[in-house]
């Protein structure tokens, strides 16, 4: 039985079909490639938004073969046989089970456990709600919305200060010009 999309975790977005037996290339959302390697099966899914498609079930299928290259990571999966299939699955989602997930070192966290944080100044001023988290080369970059209000924030500890997953709150250091 597939576990409810709301128990899988995404590592990877299927981007486009490779050759004619169904393989697929994944733009990978982990900071380790190679951990696709270790895994034998995953789940596709459309959606990441676990609370608003809890009734979509998410395809179990077993990973029959792995090559990282400078495309991203390429799969073979037993769910998709054919290049034709391989072309519907442009856009679904790669996820793993709770279980297959790779422990973190101190004071770093998987970006669905950070989303939703209240962000607060030095002084514990209200800023807002961590919305996004965007992946960028160097570094990534806090997306933070109060109401209709929008402003990013580098995700380097010059200016983050602080974040405690228990009070579910991030303490930023805001410099002039970063908030509009």
């Amino acid at each position: 039985m597939s576990p409810a999309v709301q128990e899988l975790f995404a590592v990877g977005r299927i981007v486009k079909a490779f050759g004619i037996k169904g393989e697929v290339i994944v733009r990978p959302m982990t900071d380790d490639p190679a951990r696709f390697k270790k895994l034998k099966e995953v789940f596709l899914s459309r959606y990441e938004d676990a609370a608003n498609h809890a009734d979509t079930p998410a395809v179990q299928t077993t990973i029959e073969h792995v090559q990282i290259d400078a495309r991203g990571v390429r799969l073979r999966l037993k769910a998709i046989p054919d290049r034709t299939a391989a072309e519907q699955s442009v856009g679904l989602l790669v996820m793993i089970s709770r279980n297959d997930r790779i422990p973190l070192e101190d004071g770093r966290y998987f970006v669905h456990e950070m989303v939703g944080l209240a962000v607060v100044d030095e002084t514990g001023a209200p800023l807002g709600t961590l919305a996004e988290v965007l992946r960028m080369p160097a570094h990534d970059v806090y997306v933070i919305r109060s109401g209709e209000s929008v402003f990013m924030i580098p995700a380097v500890s010059e200016f983050v200060r602080d974040v405690d997953m228990t009070a579910r709150t991030m303490t930023v250091k805001l410099i002039d010009g970063m908030r509009t």
